[in-house]
């Protein structure tokens, strides 16, 4: 089974929280990763999303440690939505 990473950045314009995460994040940008594996038996490529990502910088609040944090793609959407925010593709080498 193949499996691929989407890559994109999310720009927040103002602070926001993550259901599981204690402190309040910053406005700016974030990258987000979409894991997804490839639908076998189909007679064209087609993939699924299996998990979402959001990246957390080191800061002194979290004792500056760089967290990856698995995020629901409706909460996602849901803080898209909230406004504020803006999404770009983030080509990765």
């Amino acid at each position: 089974m193949f499996n691929r990473t989407k890559h994109r950045t999310i720009h927040f314009d103002r602070p926001f929280t993550l259901p599981g995460v204690d402190e309040t994040i910053a406005a700016g940008d974030y990258e987000i990763d979409d894991d997804e594996e490839m639908i076998e038996g189909l007679s064209w490529t087609a993939y699924r999303r299996v998990a979402t990502f959001i990246k957390l910088p080191a800061t002194g609040e979290n004792r500056f440690r760089m967290r990856l944090i698995q995020i629901q793609p409706d909460e996602l959407a849901r803080l898209v939505a909230l406004g504020g925010a803006e999404i770009s593709n983030l080509p990765k080498p």
